[in-house]
């Protein structure tokens, strides 16, 4: 069974995150609070780990997850960024937003579209955050539960009922309301709107 870690949402402990970063280099698959819902994860520069999450997944090779960036200079390593989608980075970031964008040479093949796109998040998140920065890369991002499940509210114990014998540590930090994020394409000079979800789209329209 996977390891159960309550981590204060707003203050994370220091050695809480040390001790998931510590399960993460060493392949870990984990599940954590996202401002959205909750996720799995792992390092995205282990292989075998985000192979583990396409099978938790059931998700086709063709369809490559998100990942989670600390900041907007943290995103300026993975993917180009041009003045006008930096503006709008920078105005709604960190936030309920995943921003498709031209991966860089940085970012595995594995995570690539068949355009050489990448889907990133920057979450309104302390313990998110708190992760990526400890670790000095981005963290895969895919949700845990169904976002077709009808549930109001989701908390750590839901996310161990589904992946409780299948991941390796599940990081508790109280309920989250889920609502998948705002998709949204900056590859062109014009924001596209993907998806419409937590996120407010008129900032970009």
């Amino acid at each position: 069974m996977a390891q159960l870690i309550e981590i204060n949402p707003w203050n994370p402990q220091p050695r809480l995150i040390a001790k998931v970063v510590e399960t993460l280099k060493k392949g870990g698959v984990i599940c954590y609070p996202t401002d959205t819902m909750y996720g799995v994860g792992c390092d995205i520069f282990n292989r075998q780990a985000v192979k583990r999450v396409y099978q938790l997944k059931q998700r086709p090779k063709k369809k490559p997850f998100s990942f989670l960036c600390s900041s907007l200079k943290d995103i300026s390593q993975y993917a180009h960024v041009n003045n006008n989608s930096y503006r709008m980075l920078r105005k709604n970031l960190p936030g309920p937003y995943t921003m498709v964008l031209p991966g860089s040479k940085l970012v595995p093949k594995i995570m690539l579209t068949k355009q050489k796109t990448v889907g990133i998040r920057v979450p309104e998140c302390e313990i998110c955050l708190a992760i990526v920065e400890e670790l000095g890369n981005p963290i895969l991002n895919t949700s845990a539960v169904e976002e077709q499940r009808d549930a109001p509210v989701i908390d750590a114990m839901d996310v161990n009922e589904l992946f409780g014998s299948r991941v390796d540590l599940i990081i508790d930090g109280g309920e989250v309301f889920p609502d998948p994020s705002t998709v949204i394409s900056l590859v062109s000079d014009y924001p596209e709107i993907l998806r419409e979800g937590k996120g407010d789209v008129t900032p970009f329209l």
